[in-house]
């Protein structure tokens, strides 16, 4: 429903429109997170699951997706799902609390900006139309509800929550237009925040015109990492894109993506080609253009363990070699960029997921 499906363009016609918004302020700013990994207490299976809508217009859809025994419900508001674009709100508060955090400042949920700051630090315009959309997102965002089950320890919980706790504007111009805005974060992104579960986004991300394509760039970001490549099959990218068209439409729209990338390079970070493989499945393959920088203030390795935690573990995973657990969590945090707070806690979270993913050695 409005899903962006026209390509409003012929290739090869010299009318065409480029595939990159016009960098309207071009002074540079640093970004990091990506909402994915602001996951419930760190569970990684919840991760999977699309969160923002890519409809162009309201969506009030109810969405139910689960993986296993988890499961993920994506409730909207009579104004609909916060979409991939409202999430640049929750992009630009997360990098400023770690901004902070980065300083040795004291932060809390709570997040006071400027509207223009925001506004300037997307890529967006900063007309009465942009101050418009803004309110309208922030109103997407609060009435957005996620309902996730999540087993910690061997007990599963039942978490409601939303995108963010609430809105206020506090200072507004003659004619209407904010320019102060206080935002509360919910617990499930402010504790991922201070567990330093964050990642890296290109600044051309804010540039990118279709939802589709942000979205894209996210699962490579996550998925891909620092790795080479990545693949997925096209049927599994369109349920993890949170798509509503058909395959084959959404096999068109991967397309002219891809086209468009193998002319413009346009595809922050990574390079995204369509191929066959075998039994004519085909795969969506994301090719490491080696542009990212890695973050020294997010990127340092966890310290050593102490034993308890290497006990409380075999309780976790029983019959598995936890020390073999932990060399592939020390990868995985350095792939992602990661630097846990509670390195014992992050390490027991990682350890249930490995079981819940893999069962019984």
């Amino acid at each position: 429903m409005g899903e962006i499906s026209k390509d409003h363009t012929a290739f090869g016609s010299d009318h065409e429109r480029p595939p990159l918004l016009p960098d309207r302020h071009p002074e540079p700013d640093v970004f990091v997170c990506d909402v994915f990994d602001a996951v419930p207490k760190g569970d990684l299976a919840s991760m999977e699951h699309p969160i923002f809508s890519l409809s162009t217009k309201p969506d009030t859809r109810l969405r139910r997706y689960e993986q296993g025994p988890h499961f993920v419900e994506v409730a909207p508001s009579v104004k609909g799902l916060a979409t991939v674009h409202d999430r640049d709100i929750l992009i630009y508060c997360i990098s400023q609390i770690i901004s902070a955090l980065n300083e040795g400042r004291q932060v809390d949920r709570t997040v006071r900006l400027k509207a223009y700051d925001l506004l300037k630090a997307t890529n967006r315009m900063t007309n009465g139309q942009a101050y418009d959309g803004l309110r309208a997102a922030l109103e997407r965002l609060r009435g957005t509800t996620i309902s996730t089950n999540i087993k910690t320890g061997g007990t599963e919980t039942l978490d409601v929550f939303g995108l963010i706790e609430r809105a206020r504007i506090v200072r507004e111009t003659r004619d209407g237009r904010m320019q102060e805005v206080e935002i509360v974060l919910s617990d499930w992104v402010f504790n991922a925040i201070e567990a330093r579960e964050v990642l890296t986004l290109h600044r051309d991300y804010f540039r990118l015109r279709k939802p589709l394509e942000r979205r894209m760039y996210e699962l490579g970001r996550k998925h891909c990492g620092h790795q080479a490549t990545w693949s997925i099959g096209l049927d599994r990218l369109k349920e993890k894109c949170g798509s509503n068209s058909t395959l084959k439409e959404f096999r068109r729209l991967v397309k002219t993506i891809v086209t468009q990338d193998l002319k413009h390079h346009h595809m922050p970070d990574y390079a995204v080609t369509l191929v066959e493989r075998e039994h004519d499945v085909e795969k969506v393959v994301f090719t490491n253009r080696r542009t990212m920088k890695t973050l020294g203030t997010t990127a340092t390795p966890p310290p050593p363990l102490p034993g308890e935690v290497f006990d409380a573990a075999r309780q976790i995973a029983p019959g598995w070699d936890v020390h073999a657990i932990e060399a592939d969590w020390r990868a995985w945090c350095a792939e992602k960029d990661l630097s846990p707070h509670s390195p014992g806690q992050h390490f027991l979270k990682f350890c249930a997921s490995w079981v819940d993913r893999r069962g019984e050695p």
